[in-house]
């Protein structure tokens, strides 16, 4: 059956999963071009806006994909949770066996078939606009899904907005709640990960590593 829901798609490119707790492990990334927030230092500028992706339709992402041969798959963007043929494309995932990790900053919530849901909520020190965090939808991925949470923090008094996004959430598991330090280039990612480390180990948090910032800063397709 050919399937005709066309998706935006920035990139489809192997590497090693930078973040989380899968960190390390070789995926197929499928970049989803699109996304509603504009955070101030995001590192994939070429995947905000849909017109800067290519049109294909669900087939031609899974042939893609089929190419690679791995298991691991994760959907990122932009933001995929914005992609009308987003279920399909997960569906198909799912019945060619792969290991699937959506990643989604959170704000809307849609059912969908995967493995791993990582949330990326945006604090105020991305600066992406009012309405950023958005705390019931969160708690659906929490219901429904196997999931981990991953903050980008750029100073300690960003713990005080973690803490409080963690308190109107319930039954979130804190080894599931990642901070990870704010870095775009491999200074940035040395200066600040020893000081987020030590938040980490005071505060109960897991540290997340960002392997695609420490190994190739903001190269494309890795």
């Amino acid at each position: 059956m050919k399937l005709e829901n066309s998706l935006s798609v920035s990139e489809i490119f192997c590497s090693l999963q930078g973040e989380g707790r899968l960190a390390g492990v070789v995926s197929v990334f499928v970049r989803l071009a699109g996304c509603d927030l504009r955070c101030r230092w995001c590192d994939t500028g070429y995947a905000l806006r849909r017109e800067q992706g290519c049109e294909m339709t669900v087939s031609q992402v899974i042939e893609q994909v089929k190419k690679i041969d791995c298991e691991q798959v994760v959907v990122t963007g932009g933001e995929p949770m914005l992609a009308e043929g987003l279920e399909e494309l997960l569906g198909e995932l799912k019945r060619l066996g792969s290991y699937v990790t959506l990643e989604t900053n959170g704000r809307r919530f849609r059912q969908v078939v995967c493995d791993l849901v990582s949330i990326s909520p945006k604090l105020d020190n991305a600066q992406a606009g009012a309405g950023a965090v958005n705390v019931e939808a969160i708690q659906r991925f929490v219901d429904d899904y196997d999931y981990q949470l991953k903050f980008v923090v750029e100073q300690e008094a960003d713990l005080e907005q973690v803490e409080r996004v963690l308190g109107q959430l319930k039954g979130v598991e804190r080894d599931r709640v990642m901070l990870m330090p704010q870095a775009r280039t491999k200074v940035e990612y040395r200066r600040r990960s020893g000081e987020v480390a030590r938040m980490c180990v005071e505060k109960g948090f897991r540290f997340s590593p960002r392997l695609q910032v420490e190994l190739w800063g903001t190269r494309r397709g890795r």
